[in-house]
């Protein structure tokens, strides 16, 4: 993607360092950070600093990479897979890089493989999006940042949304905010500001109110990992649009590669959700008047806060999944063929 006239990637790796855009100070600076070795780029995918399944999973193999050329692949891959235990992309691309005879070019090529899934899910879902008989405009709502940022480039949730509004199509997207760590209102709306498309950032409750007065004709989301029965994990506050899209007869539509997908979860019991610090709960990080980034306790001082970072929507709620091989039924015979 373009910013300030540059084209980047999320990450990407370069005489042994893997540079990253620094997700944690969007959308107020951009900037760069290098991670010189594997236990940098780690904890860079812990403290979230790269996010987003497809991301983290490059971020992943570049790390993998890395401790393969300081000699401590053993080690390394316990660390790295420790980091965040919900999102598939992570193990899926430490285990190809573990094994792989060139761990360098096997990163890079998984890097390169998440471009043109995105790119293919874009194809497939712009599909969805519809130009109206009457010209209307047609709405489109979001949860959290499935987008170039949260892979290495196009994203999931907003390639078929940048697809369709280069291709004439009258959109606009409804962002959730995605409390506790905003990344709707900051990243996928930094986003869409950049690409040029109408949007606007609505509070997480109040999607079902937009679906009720038959605002919304479309939902989109990421996916963490998925089941093989269909079942999806991902950011929570998922769960809750599902079911309302269902109440309202929306369409509700899940983005996400072949790498999201693990066959070894059958259902939603068997996928870990992650926990994490209350502190992002109870703080919040804005920019001040005077342009500094400030940290502030928005709740209160005495009380204590539960963070779980994902929610399982189960299949019956999901209308679809949009691959890179095109898009499917959320059942387990649908994605059982997908991988024959």
């Amino acid at each position: 993607m373009l910013v300030n006239r540059k084209q980047y990637r999320t990450v990407w790796m370069n005489s042994g360092s893997v540079f990253m855009i620094d997700q944690n100070k969007l959308p107020f600076s951009f900037e760069i950070i290098e991670c010189k070795n594997y236990r940098q780029t780690a904890e860079a995918i812990k403290n979230m600093t790269i996010r987003g399944a497809g991301a983290i999973g490059a971020a992943a193999g570049f790390a993998m990479a890395q401790a393969h050329i300081e000699k401590e692949a053993e080690n390394a891959k316990k660390t790295i897979e420790s980091t965040r235990p919900t999102a598939n992309q992570l193990f899926y691309a430490v285990n190809r890089v573990y094994k792989a005879s060139d761990p360098i070019k096997e990163a890079q090529k998984i890097s390169d493989e998440d471009i043109q899934a995105c790119k293919k899910i874009g194809e497939f879902g712009k599909d969805l999006i519809k130009n109206k008989t009457d010209g209307s405009i047609f709405n489109i709502e979001t949860h959290c940042n499935a987008g170039w940022l949260a892979f290495v480039d196009w994203g999931t949730v907003t390639a078929p949304i940048y697809m369709a509004q280069r291709s004439g199509k009258k959109i606009f997207v409804y962002v959730d905010e995605t409390r506790p760590r905003n990344q709707g209102a900051r990243l996928t709306a930094w986003e869409l500001k950049n690409e040029g498309v109408p949007h606007a950032i609505i509070p997480d409750n109040a999607g079902a109110h937009y679906m009720q007065k038959g605002e919304i004709d479309l939902i989109i989301v990421g996916a963490d990992r998925i089941a093989a029965n269909g079942d999806v994990a991902n950011k929570i506050g998922t769960l809750e649009k599902a079911i309302a899209a269902k109440q309202f007869n929306i369409p509700f539509y899940v983005a996400a590669p072949l790498s999201t997908f693990d066959l070894k979860c059958k259902s939603s019991k068997d996928i870990p959700i992650e926990e994490r610090n209350e502190e992002e709960v109870l703080y919040q990080t804005g920019l001040t008047k005077n342009n500094k980034l400030e940290k502030v306790l928005i709740a209160n001082p005495n009380s204590h806060a539960k963070n779980p970072a994902f929610d399982v929507t189960p299949a019956k709620f999901i209308s679809g999944i949009i691959t890179e091989k095109g898009i499917i039924k959320p059942t387990k015979e649908a994605i059982a063929k997908l991988f024959r």
